[in-house]
């Protein structure tokens, strides 16, 4: 057995003190390491890097010594030592959802940042013990006695957050004889007849799409914060999500976001955590886990993580088309779809997929992905005469590999779609997953056989619509953040990073549109831009063509009682 002691010294350094006690040592040397990423953010973490000190202690207190052989790699050499001690500080500073974070209000872990693995001993039983006040709740999804979580093994340790805290509100629901927890801390009064009510509902559905749950109980952590946040983080047996703001968990905008994210979060409780790439079954901590079907892992689950909440009736039709209305509108506005492939992107997010990056380089496997799983869903309907759909791919992914923790491959995929649909749909992942051939010539297609109507509207905004630019405000003056490739603004000169100060010699007050408006009768407009801390004076010119840049995506059902509609919402 392993054991973790968590401790505060200073609560307000965000510093959390381990001591990691190591029983029954019978060799020369011991090794430990830590995590250099965590699943769910495919992208390096490099968590050693939050260490402060590492020390080291026989059972008689004597001092150990020890080699860093990498990064985030260290090795001790145990001189006949019984038991070890290893004592470090880690500092807890980030509040989101896959991250630590440790104050005078709470410890939130996530253990896969700064519990060391012992190499060779990663099956034993894993516990941690928790100093902290007699007012603290713990929320986990490990089995908690007192104040010690005790973890069957290495896998499930790293894979069960836990918040710690006097603040924690709690509210569960039933479903398929399940009990699911949910676990709120932050300023918030969340709805209990609200959140029971919809949650069930969405829950109840996925069950029955899936045809069966992996999980006895499952737990969602909800670090509501006092500003605007989202984000979530998938494991098998809970989640976490970061949300807010607090005043507004009820209703709006911020009630939708707890939604979409909570469905989307459960469903990974199947698709990730069970139905794995095989470049991650194991997971190798150690180094990135390249894989080129994140299309799979997270486009069919923004997909589904927005469509069971319409086939569950926790959102309306209009609610379902706004999201979707949204994942067109990146997709369309990504001018890199037509440079890097879904499936480049997806082994490159352990590059820079998480971040902007240069503009026109890569997709999203969120986005993109959830195109590709609303074309494939559309398809295999119509192939199969109303008979079959993606969600009979994602089973028999579940059956097949899923259950019996068989990583599956990416021609394993194109081989489900093809025996479920009953057609060849090579040629389909070879122009959309694998290749940069635009989306909208087989989008256009499914909307029609849905009877959905799918208009390119005009875009508000004079800067994106004519132009062919997208801005902030930024201290008054316009910050360009986008430029469409050879539109007037592109032609100009104009590029990311730009500050536009003046128009036709009028300082901006954060009105660049209003003025751009106001102008949009003149062939052209002289713009004031500090580029990089130079002053640049660029003429832009209107598009004789009038092309359309950067519009925007308008859905209408045509017929709530189309009969291709009502069969695509079953699930």
């Amino acid at each position: 057995m392993l054991h973790y002691l968590f401790y505060q010294k200073n609560s307000a350094s965000h510093y959390v003190y381990i001591d990691l006690i190591i029983s029954e040592i019978n060799s020369e040397t011991t090794t430990l390491s830590l995590a250099a990423w965590r699943p769910g953010r495919y992208e390096l973490g490099n968590f050693s890097k939050n260490i402060k000190k590492v020390e080291v202690f026989n059972e008689k207190n004597e001092a150990l010594p020890y080699t860093k052989t990498d990064k985030d790699t260290w090795q001790i050499a145990n001189k006949n030592a019984k038991q070890l001690k290893v004592s470090y500080s880690y500092f807890c500073a980030e509040l989101n959802a896959g991250a630590c974070f440790a104050d005078v209000s709470q410890i939130y872990i996530n253990p896969v940042h700064c519990c060391m693995r012992v190499i060779g001993r990663e099956h034993e039983q894993h516990k941690i013990e928790l100093k902290i006040p007699d007012d603290y709740k713990i929320a986990t999804s490990l089995s908690v006695e007192r104040n010690t979580l005790t973890a069957a093994n290495y896998e499930e340790l790293v894979d069960s957050p836990f918040i710690a805290s006097p603040n924690l509100q709690y509210i569960n629901y039933q479903s398929h004889n399940i009990t699911f927890h949910l676990h709120f801390n932050g300023i918030c009064r969340p709805d209990e007849k609200l959140y029971k009510q919809h949650f069930e509902s969405f829950t109840n559905k996925m069950i029955d799409f899936w045809g069966g749950a992996p999980m006895n109980d499952y737990h969602f952590l909800f670090q509501v914060l006092s500003q605007k946040f989202y984000h979530g983080v998938e494991h098998q047996k809970n989640t976490v999500i970061a949300i807010g703001p607090g005043y507004s968990i009820n209703s709006g905008e911020t009630y939708e976001d707890v939604l979409g994210v909570s469905c989307h979060e459960l469903f990974h409780a199947w698709n990730i955590k069970y139905i794995r790439p095989y470049e991650m079954l194991p997971y190798n901590y150690a180094k990135e886990n390249y894989a080129r079907t994140g299309y799979v892992y997270e486009g069919f689950t923004t997909y589904y993580g927005d469509k069971l909440l319409l086939s569950s009736n926790v959102f309306t039709t209009q609610q379902y088309f706004n999201t979707l209305e949204e994942r067109l509108t990146k997709h369309f506005h990504n001018y890199g779809r037509y440079n890097l492939s879904v499936a480049a992107s997806s082994w490159e997010t352990w590059l820079d997929g998480y971040v902007p990056g240069v503009p026109y380089r890569k997709t999203s496997i969120y986005d993109e992905g959830c195109l590709i799983a609303f074309m494939l869903d559309t398809m295999i309907l119509k192939a199969s005469s109303n008979k079959k759909s993606l969600r009979d791919v994602c089973v028999l992914l579940y059956e097949n590999f899923g259950k019996k923790q068989i990583g599956y491959k990416e021609e394993d995929i194109i081989k489900i779609v093809n025996e479920v649909a009953g057609n060849n749909f090579a040629g389909f992942f070879e122009k959309y997953v694998y290749g940069t051939t635009d989306f909208e010539e087989a989008l256009q297609p499914c909307f029609e056989y849905l009877g959905i109507d799918f208009l390119k509207t005009h875009n508000p905004h004079t800067s994106d619509h004519y132009y062919g630019f997208k801005v902030s405000d930024h201290n008054n003056a316009a910050k360009v953040t986008l430029v469409a490739p050879y539109s007037p603004a592109w032609k100009a000169g104009l590029f990311a990073g730009d500050e536009i100060i003046a128009i036709n010699s009028i300082v901006l007050k954060n009105n660049l549109n209003n003025w751009l408006h106001y102008f949009l009768h003149n062939e052209s407009v002289e713009l004031l831009v500090n580029s990089n801390e130079h002053i640049k004076h660029i003429i832009l010119e209107k598009d004789k063509k009038q092309n359309t840049y950067f519009f925007l995506p308008k859905l209408t059902l045509k017929n709530s009682d189309n009969k291709n509609f009502k069969e695509w919402l079953q699930f």
